[in-house]
């Protein structure tokens, strides 16, 4: 007799009046929250209490759980799903979007979401179930998510206000008669709280402010109404969709894509030492001492780089983040954050054989961007709730 069955026969014997499926549903309960702390373990590869030195940036570890519920035959059970800090760790067992775990199609919408092309899908669920399903059956079945993306483009929002909005694009391949890249325009807001998620996300084919106006007017019009900062790059014409839609917002020009173009006009013998002269600037402890840094940077590389320093010197939207408490400047800085989301985003896409449509496209990005809100959006981000009531008091 197994442990299994003597748990079963134990607690059967110790409360008379439980049933059958009530043990069924408790073991099932106790058996899920174990695989989530087992794979978690398997991607920090160590066990819970080893102790680690966690002084190190890149030093991954257990950072709190967050809990939900998932219906099964049996009746509902609870889940609490560990964290980590580097986010490294992704649930594979229970995808944010499905409730229930009783039907073959949904773990078909949950390969799916991982990455698994249609094709992988309908072979593997031959082999494993013995049902064929062919690579357009499984597609259509993925459709059935359709009110799902239909459902988080049109919410309305729960928060009317959030601390700063992360705007970035990314390009996926995306068949329309021939393929193409496409973008794929995301916004991510964080709150005073410190939450953070995916706002909505459109396709177009081509990143031009046009289709981030169309974006921003979606936000306001679904109950975002105040915005402090806007964090992005300099693509002509973002600007002025922000400004025609949130006229309040602050403008951060992102740091990072600065420093990129920076290298692109500079000998390559220079650019080590002109980027830490640069970097100098922005890690400088408040606004005064940042145009002190940069006024000697001028003056130190004005004669060989006048035009482009002359430039940099101009971009006063490169200091907006020094408005706000120190604790959240090394998140606002830049997009590095919404790029981390588009980098996993196409690591995902690069598994796909290709969309066929931008519905097909759509649904997958959802079932990602779903992922991520399940995740983050009640979970503070770095920083910000240790200025919760300055920010706050910035509205």
């Amino acid at each position: 007799m197994n442990q299994f069955n003597k748990d079963i026969i134990a607690a059967l014997s110790s409360d008379k009046d439980i049933t059958l499926n009530e043990v069924l549903r408790r073991q099932i309960e106790v058996a899920a929250n174990q695989f989530l702390q087992n794979e978690l373990t398997a991607v920090l590869g160590y066990e819970p209490h080893t102790r680690i030195d966690r002084s190190k940036d890149d030093v991954n570890y257990r950072n709190g759980t967050y809990t939900r519920t998932i219906d099964t035959e049996y009746g509902e059970i609870n889940l609490t799903i560990p964290r980590d800090r580097l986010n490294k760790f992704q649930n594979a067992l229970f995808p944010p979007y499905v409730r229930r775990t009783d039907g073959l199609e949904e773990m078909v919408i949950k390969m799916y979401s991982k990455g698994v092309t249609t094709r992988e899908i309908a072979d593997m669920v031959e082999r494993m179930y013995g049902h064929y399903y062919s690579p357009t059956t499984v597609s259509n079945i993925t459709k059935r998510t359709e009110h799902l993306v239909e459902e988080f483009h049109e919410r309305k929002f729960k928060y009317s206000q959030y601390v700063c909005v992360f705007l970035d694009a990314t390009y996926i391949p995306l068949r329309r008669g021939t393929v193409e890249r496409e973008a794929v325009n995301v916004a991510i807001g964080i709150r005073s709280d410190g939450g953070k998620e995916v706002l909505d996300y459109s396709i177009a084919p081509t990143e031009n402010g046009a289709a981030w106006s169309e974006l921003l007017q979606g936000l306001r019009a679904r109950g975002i109404k105040d915005i402090q900062l806007f964090i992005a790059d300099g693509l002509v014409g973002l600007q002025s969709a922000i400004e025609a839609n949130y006229p309040q917002a602050k403008f951060q020009r992102c740091w990072v894509h600065a420093e990129r173009n920076l290298l692109g006009y500079v000998r390559k013998n220079d650019r080590r030492e002109i980027i830490t002269d640069f970097k100098a600037i922005r890690q400088a402890e408040n606004l005064q001492a940042a145009k002190e840094q940069l006024a000697a940077f001028s003056a130190k590389w004005e004669s060989s780089y006048k035009r482009r320093i002359k430039n940099l010197v101009q971009m006063e939207e490169l200091f907006t983040f020094f408005s706000f408490p120190t604790a959240i400047r090394q998140t606002i800085y830049s997009t590095n954050l919404i790029e981390s989301f588009n980098k996993s985003l196409k690591k995902m896409v690069r598994r796909k054989e290709q969309f066929p449509n931008e519905g097909a496209l759509d649904r997958f990005i959802m079932t990602q961007v779903m992922e991520y809100n399940d995740k983050f959006e009640n979970r503070a981000h770095r920083g910000f709730k240790d200025c919760h009531d300055t920010l706050d008091s910035m509205f």
